[in-house]
């Protein structure tokens, strides 16, 4: 059954489930979960896997496909060829997609994400396809006549990674691109639970129903926004104060574990049900009051762990673009684990490594940001116990170069082997994270040794292209960054985390 106090207390390691206990008594009060068997979450390791794996299941469709993403690529012909062939295969197979506003439309009237998909509700008509696209409420007025595109996504976007088919949800941090499905790597776990993807569906439905509609058009960029008079609120750009308003009264039932739809969907025995996974959602620009529950989570997690029944435990944390909100670093060196080790992305693993303009110094910010975190760490308790590592598989732009977009956080139990704990989903763990964008994660708490096996493996593969990183290291003449790294530390300010 879906739980919100449940016992958590059962499976054949008591002493993991008693030292998991002050975890899930007040997660439990944080956010709905729901309580499935470890052989429901399934790892994946490679861009190539989840692509293929997405499509498979596209192509398997029977009833429904849902997809909250930052954009789909606008060249990602393939993609909307597999969804083309399921609705045709499928007369009563629907699909409805979630992307953002501002992203999805940067180009226009070039092709763009939305004229990419706009061709789907001609062909298919709009009781089958429905194409959503928000725009955050900080962007209105003379702000958005004047901010430029390239950098408008600055005040806020939707970000969620959803990719549900029938009964089954793919939770990520990859956006829908061919890079995501090739050489940038990130992180990948399908639940095959109805409860689970049915509760992200109906979270999709509530924010799709506060975003613009995509319909085809014949003007020169294919495409128009319009604001359908059911959605649950007014538009953002009429009125900021009163959407923010009415999109609270909508979604802060939806997130919270008092009042958050509960179905009983899935046929496992209750007593094989031994992996609580709760869904967190970070919605800051759309509450007034923020009841955001990912913050919340994270931090009662990472408090947790700073009593001293935790001393031998372990925590790995990862990011590609490293810049964690600074509460979250003092947590983490507030900890008492020791062996913790962070893993981000080289600066020939950034996305922006030798980007033209002002964008190709984000690097060098990541950088001063990553020292900063490493001094930090020195002049800690976990000195000693906790490194920095960069993650590369080749350089960015030559052949075999890869990227790293993958985060989350691992945490390792006592005498144990393997994490007990995992968090994944969209977002970057940075201020922006917690503050503009909106954010879908689960929070996995198991006592399932093949499930806390399958997670431990993530985290060493993700160690495999990772090396540790120095104070030392940093200090050498090719690490140091120079006065123009001001400007790009304001951008991360602005943008940071927004991919």
């Amino acid at each position: 059954m879906p739980s919100s106090g449940a016992s958590h207390s059962s499976g054949p390691n008591s002493s993991s489930a008693g030292l998991l206990a002050p975890f899930t008594s007040e997660l439990d009060k944080i956010a709905p979960s729901f309580r499935i068997n470890g052989s429901q979450v399934r790892v994946l390791q490679t861009p190539t896997e989840f692509y293929e794996t997405l499509k498979d299941k596209i192509r398997k469709a029977e009833k429904r496909i849902f997809l909250s993403t930052l954009y789909i690529g606008k060249s990602e012909k393939e993609l909307i060829a597999t969804l083309q062939e399921a609705l045709r295969a499928k007369p009563h197979l629907k699909l409805s997609i979630l992307t953002d506003a501002l992203r999805g439309t940067r180009e226009a009237p070039n092709p763009s994400c939305a004229s990419l998909l706009a061709p789907l509700i001609s062909e298919f008509g709009s009781d089958r396809v429905e194409i959503r696209m928000f725009h955050t409420p900080n962007l209105t007025g003379l702000r958005k006549k004047h901010i430029p595109k390239r950098i408008n996504e600055g005040w806020g976007l939707q970000h969620m990674k959803l990719y549900g088919i029938d009964d089954e949800i793919i939770l990520s941090g990859a956006n829908l691109s061919s890079d995501y499905f090739s050489d940038r790597q990130d992180r990948y776990h399908v639940y095959s639970s109805r409860d689970i993807t049915e509760y992200f569906s109906n979270l999709q439905t509530a924010v799709s129903s506060l975003s613009f509609l995509v319909k085809p058009s014949p003007e020169p960029a294919g495409f128009e926004l319009v604001w359908p008079e059911d959605n649950s609120a007014i538009s953002p750009l009429d009125n900021p104060k009163k959407f923010i308003a009415e999109s609270t009264a909508l979604l802060s039932g939806l997130i919270s574990p008092k009042t958050a739809p509960r179905t009983a969907l899935d046929n496992t025995p209750a007593e094989k049900r031994d992996t609580s996974v709760y869904m967190l959602a970070q919605f800051s620009q759309l509450l007034s009051p923020d009841t955001s529950t990912e913050l919340p989570a994270v931090s009662h997690v990472l408090r947790t762990l700073a009593a001293p029944e935790y001393a031998n435990s372990s925590w790995a944390f990862t990011a590609g673009y490293f810049n964690p909100a600074p509460s979250l670093t003092k947590l983490l060196l507030g900890t008492a684990s020791t062996n913790n080790v962070v893993i981000t992305a080289s600066p020939f693993a950034n996305g922006f490594y030798k980007s033209p303009g002002v964008s190709g110094l984000l690097p060098d910010a990541y950088t001063l940001l990553a020292r900063r975190f490493v001094r930090a760490v020195h002049e800690s308790k976990h000195r000693g116990t906790t490194v920095l590592k960069e993650w590369r598989k080749g350089t960015v732009g030559e052949p075999g170069g890869w990227t790293y977009h993958a985060k989350g956080l691992w945490v390792t139990m006592p005498k144990s082997e393997n994490p007990s704990i995992s968090l994944i989903g969209s977002s970057n763990y940075t201020k922006r994270s917690n503050s503009l964008d909106l954010e879908a994660n689960a929070l996995i708490v198991t006592e399932n040794e093949d499930l806390k096996k399958r997670l431990g493996e993530e985290q060493r593969w993700l160690q495999d292209n990772a090396t540790v990183v120095t104070r030392e290291d940093f200090a050498k003449t090719e690490r140091r960054v120079g006065l123009k790294v001001r400007i790009a530390m304001m951008i991360v300010q602005l943008v940071g985390g927004a991919l």
